[in-house]
Parts: C-alpha cells; structure tokens; sequence
C-alpha cells in the first residue's frame, strides 16, 4: 500500500528532509500497546519500539506516539523496528484523562473526520453528543453523527430523535443507519472519502465494530451480541486500531469511552454552542453570568424558548470542567517552576560552597 493511501502528504515529506530523517522508512501508528506499537509502512507491518532517546527525553506523554502518528522508523529485524521520530500532527484528538485532573489522554492524531455513534437505544444522549462535539471542534476535526441500530425501533422514533439532534445541533451531517437491515449506509459512505482519516467516537456497545464491517464489506471486526437485559450491545474493542478500507479511507477504531472529560477545549465550546455565545453579546452587563441579571440575553431567550434550558445547563457545565482543567493546569505549572527555581539554587548554593 502506497504511503499516499495511507494519508501521507507533502508537508510530511518535506519536514522529514528538512530534519534529516531521510535515511529512516516512514509508516503510521497502527497500533498501541503500552511501550510497542504496530507501525505500517507501504511495504510491510513493524513491531516497533521507541530508541531510548526518544522515550527519555519526551516531556510528556504526548510526546509519544499514538495511534494515526507518523514516525521515522528502521527495521533492525525480520518484522521489528526502531521508532526514531514522530512527525509532526495536524490535530490531536483528546480528552481529560480519567482520575488525573489536569492531565489530557490522547485519543488519536491526525484525525479528518470524527465519527461520533449513538444508537437508538438506552445509549442516545444528546447532552453527551455535545460533548463529542466539543471534543472534534477544539482539534479542529470535522464531526459526523451517525445514529445506529435504526432497526431496533420504528420510523416515527428515529424521526424523532433526529428533529432532537437538529433543534440542538446546526451544520453537522446526520446519518441514521441500521447494520442489520444496510438502511442508510450508502449515504454514510458518501461521506468516507479516499485519503482521509476517520475516528469512531462512541460508548461501549453502540455497534462501532458493525459499522466497520458494514463500511469495509467484510468481517474485520468481532461484534458482540445485544443484551436484553440491559438493552445494551456487549464491549467488543479493547484498543485503538487504524485500518484501511476498501475505497481507501482510514478508520481508527476507539475503546468506548464511560466519560467524556473536557480539556482546555480552545474553540470548541464556542463552535458547539455558537448560539450561546452570539447571545451573550447583546447582554446588558459585560460581566454577566447569565444567572439572574437584568437584561441578560441568554436568560431571556430560555424565557422565549429560543434555546433549550437542558442546552444551556450542559454549557454551563461543560464551561466550568474547561475552566477547572486550565486552573489545575495552570497550579501544576507554577509547582512545576518553583520547583525548578528550587533545583537551581540548590545546585547554585553546593557550587557556592565547593568554592
């Protein structure tokens, strides 16, 4: 397979010259498994693992592959390789990382298009499909909605549950299809485009793994059965995988995620509740919290039902996790300098002495 197909471009050949990595393959993150990774390139699939350099002088966590990264790589056995340099990334996919406030977990890199799955079922959330949103927006990944397992339910329902998502949700491609019955897939596939990357977003037993199969044509994946009980089809994928479909797009399957934390989230509130944000300009007051105020215009278009109450109490929330994470950010870095300056004059103070 040809590194183009892939989604290799210009801009990433051109860097890896300018930065001498000429002499290394180039292959893309396939997969992720704590310390090793399976890197494809357009001859052959590497076991790769890090050269220690890289590993010890990352920063962080997101100096380090993920799947969808481009990397410099060598192959110094039958099927195994050394990873000497991740390219650089034209988006990064994240959320707050679970328990470690502060901190963001990298989902995947670069990502085009952001496929965010919800079912007919006990899974449909539309407050939580903001969330994805959010999460597309601010890495300036292009989002698609697909509403799954049509089939589970009759028309009137999915009718219904799509007019929900387009009062709340403006200017994003809505697709209801079914797995079982193929109802809707062929207009999924006009929007999967040769060359570009597409990143399944979605909770645990949405029927992610049977839209690939339905999207490649073939079994590729291992899909679990409905549970009747709960309502709830079973977790399937326990890692990220990239794969290549038959018309030349790349999907990168993702994990179901339980929860959805925001991080910084630069521009994605304000693209997800673009509404919100044009009405607080007409507010009376500067420093309005649009709580109580007079002439506050945000409260006054709930009054008039112009806009959801349930809308603008997810905002809310959502706004107070974005500024929650950026203060802890902000008190670790400040930890983080004192901490320097402490080094520094400890090392300033012993070579003081030693004179």
């Amino acid at each position: 397979m040809a590194l183009e197909d892939l989604g290799y471009s210009k801009t990433l050949e051109d860097y890896r010259q300018q930065h001498n990595l000429g002499a290394f393959e180039v292959g893309r993150v396939a997969q992720e498994h704590k310390d090793r990774y399976v890197v494809v390139t357009d001859a052959k699939t590497l076991d790769g693992e890090l050269i220690g350099n890289l590993r010890y002088t990352a920063t962080s966590r997101n100096d380090l592959p993920v799947v969808g990264d481009w990397v410099a790589i060598s192959e110094y056995d039958e099927g195994k390789g050394l990873i000497h340099a991740v390219l650089p990334r034209f988006s990064v996919l994240e959320r707050q990382a679970i328990g470690k406030y502060g901190e963001a977990q990298l989902i995947a890199s670069n990502v085009d298009y952001g496929l965010i799955i919800q079912s007919v079922n006990r899974d449909f959330n539309i407050n939580r499909l903001e969330r994805y949103l959010t999460l597309c927006y601010a890495s300036k990944i292009k989002p698609i909605i697909v509403v799954t397992k049509t089939d589970l339910t009759d028309v009137q329902k999915v009718n219904v549950l799509l007019d929900e998502i387009n009062n709340r949700i403006k200017n994003v491609s809505i697709v209801a299809v079914s797995n079982k019955t193929q109802m809707g897939m062929d207009d999924l596939k006009k929007l999967i485009y040769k060359g570009k990357t597409y990143c399944l977003l979605g909770s645990s037993g949405v029927g992610k793994s049977s839209l690939i199969n339905s999207l490649s044509g073939a079994y590729l994946m291992k899909t679990g059965s409905i549970s009747e009980r709960i309502d709830r089809g079973k977790h399937v994928t326990t890692h990220r995988e990239l794969i290549s479909l038959i018309n030349g797009a790349i999907l990168i399957d993702n994990p179901g995620m339980r929860e959805v934390g925001i991080t910084d989230a630069s521009g994605g509130l304000e693209s997800t509740f673009e509404k919100i944000y044009e009405l607080t300009q007409h507010c009376k007051f500067s420093d309005c919290t649009h709580t109580t105020e007079q002439g506050c215009a945000v409260i006054s278009a709930i009054e008039k039902g112009e806009i959801e109450e349930s809308f603008f109490e997810n905002y809310l929330k959502m706004e107070r996790e974005k500024e929650h994470f950026e203060s802890t950010v902000a008190e670790k870095r400040k930890k983080d300098k004192d901490f320097g300056k402490m080094i520094k004059q400890y090392k300033k103070s012993k070579n003081s002495n030693r004179n």
